[in-house]
């Protein structure tokens, strides 16, 4: 499948994994885990972006917690109409583009966002668009967080597939440490493998985070 069809597939998602089934699940421990990491690090006035959005429901978690500069990008156009009926305010408040990443993110600023993060939504991009990370750490400012599935091992990259949607799962380390982050924490549940970078060129003395503490948050 090209990288063409997977966007395609994924714009027109519908019952599983759609919007709608996204906002049906609320709040959950990952989402909890994202709000923990931002909790530790950043102001609540924070430009924050979420790149896969869907409807929304982590970022409206960070709404109801007081944090006040939210975006989002998702390919999927009804994720709009499903957010303003479950998240009226946080349609209303925020910022979202409802175009595929690659379209997007080129025509951002350098360092546009203090903090962007995922949620098993890289693990959707095809190997034939992963100049998209690089653009990802582009407009990141200070902040990257992944929450994805991740390979076994020593695994670089893994195909697999889903509902006949293939996915790619990735060893993110060395991808965003060669863009030029740090690793900050790593945790995992049963599922996806959470990561923490910030930008390698900030003295360790800065970050205001200890690592063990927010290791222990997650």
């Amino acid at each position: 499948m090209d990288s063409d069809e997977v966007q395609k597939r994924w714009a027109e998602r519908s019952g599983v994994y759609s919007p709608e089934f996204y906002a049906d699940m609320g709040t959950t421990g990952g989402t909890e885990s994202i709000r923990s990491v931002l909790d530790a690090r950043v102001e609540r006035d924070a430009t924050i972006l979420e790149v896969g959005c869907s409807a929304g429901r982590h970022l409206e978690h960070l709404r109801e917690h007081g944090y006040e500069n939210l975006h989002g990008i998702d390919l999927n156009e009804d994720a709009s109409d499903v957010m303003a009926e479950r998240y009226p305010e946080l349609a209303e408040d925020g910022t979202f583009y409802w175009e595929p990443l690659e379209d997007v993110l080129p025509r951002l600023e350098d360092g546009q966002f203090d903090v962007v993060f995922s949620v098993e939504a890289l693990q959707h991009i095809h190997p034939d668009n992963e100049w998209v990370f690089g653009e990802i750490a582009r407009v990141t400012d200070d902040l990257l967080v992944t929450k994805e599935n991740e390979p076994d091992g020593d695994q670089l990259l893994r195909t697999t597939q889903v509902e006949d949607f293939p996915l790619y799962f990735r060893q993110w380390k060395p991808i965003f440490t060669d863009l030029g982050f740090t690793q900050l924490a790593r945790t995992e549940d049963s599922v996806d493998t959470l990561r923490v970078f910030y930008r390698k060129s900030e003295p360790a003395a800065e970050t205001g985070v200890d690592v063990g503490e927010l290791e222990e948050a997650l």
